[in-house]
């Protein structure tokens, strides 16, 4: 951790976590949507935000990546964002006239590919993350949503089960809620297979949370309010340090959360970039 220690007016103790910014799925959609806009006059289009920050997807606007709500048949050039996206969205934009770029996370393509494994061995796809979410619904449209979803042990609990049950996770979920749910299904399946699809990032992100949040005052959690992954960091985070919040941007920080030597923790989503981060630790340095 990168210990940021110039006293401030309230004599704050700054740390900001390893590894902040974009996690390479991030940085590898955001990279393919420019190319794609730097060769296009009319710039590109996302179905949906290309990722879960709404200050990046504002500056990606300006330089010709827009999102759009749904498809029409005006066509142009469509990057699939990292969530994913169902093989028949894709087909249709492909039919309306649409040059389709596809800039899905390798991890998320990875858990579509298991999922659609499990589903052809014959097991019943259990996905260990939130219904709503575009990239559980993209994994359950590779696989025509045969599925159950769950977000939690004791939701497990009011399921019913077949004999052959096979797990995979949403990327983007706590490795002690995965461990959690297939502990459960375990009790209620004759023979249960697991495939261990959360990213790697994520995990080493959520760990460093874990640990930062142990050994500060105050923790600030940066990131879209509408990110998955930063939403589990907060709740992650809260559980260690009761201190803790989730902000978006250097404005919504008030100079009442904090107390005179207080040690504050910074730790970020994985779609949360380091310059939003930089621009806090400059405003908690002015308090």
């Amino acid at each position: 951790m990168r210990n940021l220690r110039k006293p401030a007016g309230k004599h704050l103790k700054i740390t900001v976590s390893q590894g902040i910014g974009f996690c390479s799925g991030v940085r590898r959609a955001i990279k393919i949507a420019l190319a794609a806009a730097g060769r296009s006059e009319e710039g590109v289009l996302t179905l949906g935000p290309l990722i879960h920050n709404p200050q990046v997807v504002i500056k990606l606007q300006q330089v010709g990546v827009r999102p759009i709500r749904r498809l029409t048949r005006s066509g142009g050039v469509l990057v699939i964002r990292s969530h994913g996206a169902s093989p028949d969205v894709v087909a249709r934009a492909g039919k309306l006239g649409y040059k389709v770029i596809d800039a899905t996370c390798p991890f998320v393509r990875k858990a579509q590919r298991q999922a659609r494994k499990l589903h052809q061995m014959g097991y019943q796809v259990v996905i260990v993350g939130e219904r709503a979410h575009p990239e559980v619904k993209a994994i359950r449209d590779h696989i025509e949503g045969r599925t159950l979803v769950t977000d939690s042990s004791n939701h497990v609990k009011r399921l019913k089960f077949g004999d052959r049950v096979g797990i995979i996770a949403q990327t983007t979920v706590s490795v002690k809620l995965f461990a959690a749910v297939v502990g459960e299904i375990v009790k209620r399946a004759r023979e249960v297979l697991v495939f261990n699809t959360i990213c790697i990032e994520t995990a080493r992100r959520q760990d460093r949370a874990a640990k930062l949040a142990s050994q500060v005052d105050v923790l600030l959690v940066v990131g879209g309010k509408n990110s998955a992954n930063t939403t589990r960091l907060k709740h992650l985070c809260e559980m260690i340090c009761s201190r803790t919040r989730h902000i978006e941007t250097a404005d919504e920080i008030d100079s009442r959360w904090f107390r005179k030597g207080d040690a504050v923790g910074i730790v970020a989503g994985a779609s949360t970039p380091r310059w939003l981060v930089e621009e806090i630790v400059g405003r908690l340095r002015e308090l």
